[in-house]
């Protein structure tokens, strides 16, 4: 399909991970590029692939990942010990990560 996959680690108990669900549900520019760019994949539960959790197992957590099925290690989030950790504030890094994505895939194929 030549979209980038977005991968969302996320768990129905945890704050943190509503708190960003409900920033990225009620963001319209989020919801257009997921639904039109990207092959979105949530787990809401953890997994014991190392390929999914290259810096630990933390949620939420979310990864762009390639058509070689490579995390994306140049597409982070902001915090060093929690690098695909995203927090509502978080939106408008998110967003422009999502176009680093889309912007990437269409100049590596």
């Amino acid at each position: 399909s030549n979209k980038p996959l977005m991968v969302i680690h996320h768990l129905e108990d945890c704050q943190y991970c509503q708190a960003l669900k409900k920033a990225f549900a009620e963001n319209e520019e989020i919801q257009e590029m997921a639904q039109n760019n990207f092959i979105m994949l949530n787990l809401m539960h953890e997994t014991t692939d190392k390929n999914l959790s290259p810096d630990g197992q933390y949620v939420p957590r979310i990864m762009f990942v390639d058509p070689s099925l490579t995390v994306r290690a140049d597409i982070t989030g902001r915090y060093s010990n929690r690098l695909y950790t995203y927090e509502p504030q978080d939106i408008p890094f998110l967003i422009e990560n999502m176009k680093k994505a889309l912007r990437l895939i269409q100049t590596e194929l």
